[in-house]
């Protein structure tokens, strides 16, 4: 895994990177920027996990406490695999919700395939972080915990593999297309081999 530290490393985000926004909608983006795996109804066009949807009847609009996980995914040449969401419009690094049950990297490995028909090898945890809460249109309140991981593509041909995507492409570090913030961090971090980052603790 390399090592492990809690210093997060310095980003220079680039001038074509969005900046950061107060999280209102979908948009404030479960994972802020990954999309998920979702079955049966939809909300803003984006499918609802079944088990969520049981919860809902339970708990009504208030916040839920769920798993995320997201990945940076990198071919030989030292590209990234990156998808255009069908929701938002905006790339995005890959991402989703585990199943109950369901282990963060057997997650991971599934979501990139379903997404982008990638078959990939987790190699590292890249950071453990709490994010912010994610308002939906119909008042629904989420939060998330998102452990990212870093990738190696060992298989498959990127392409469109599921609905939530317009596109999906590998991109150099040096040429990203317009991307969150956070997802740029993530990025630098996974190809400056930089050590896992813990949200939280502050400097050593």
């Amino acid at each position: 895994m390399g090592a492990i530290g809690h210093r997060r490393p310095a980003v220079d985000v680039p001038s074509r990177a969005r900046a950061a926004e107060p999280p209102t909608d979908t948009a404030a983006r479960p994972l802020q920027g990954a999309k998920f795996r979702r079955t049966g109804p939809r909300l803003r066009g984006v499918p609802v996990p079944e088990y969520i949807r049981d919860l809902r009847t339970a708990v009504g609009g208030r916040l839920l406490w769920l798993p995320g996980v997201s990945a940076i995914v990198l071919n030989e040449e030292g590209r990234v695999l990156l998808g255009r969401r069908a929701d938002l419009g905006m790339w995005s690094i890959i991402g989703g919700i585990p199943d109950p049950g369901e282990q963060p990297a057997a997650a991971v490995v599934r979501e990139v395939y379903e997404e982008t028909s990638v078959h990939c090898v987790p190699e590292k945890i890249l950071l453990v972080e709490a994010l912010h809460k994610v308002v939906y249109p119909n008042g629904d309140i989420c939060q998330f915990m998102d452990i990212c991981f870093r990738c190696r593509a060992v298989g498959g041909r990127a392409r469109v593999n599921d609905d939530e995507s317009l596109e999906v492409g590998w991109f150099a570090p040096d040429a990203l297309p317009d991307l969150e913030p956070f997802a740029v961090a993530r990025i630098k971090q996974a190809t400056e081999d930089g050590p896992t980052w813990f949200e939280g603790l502050g400097e050593p």
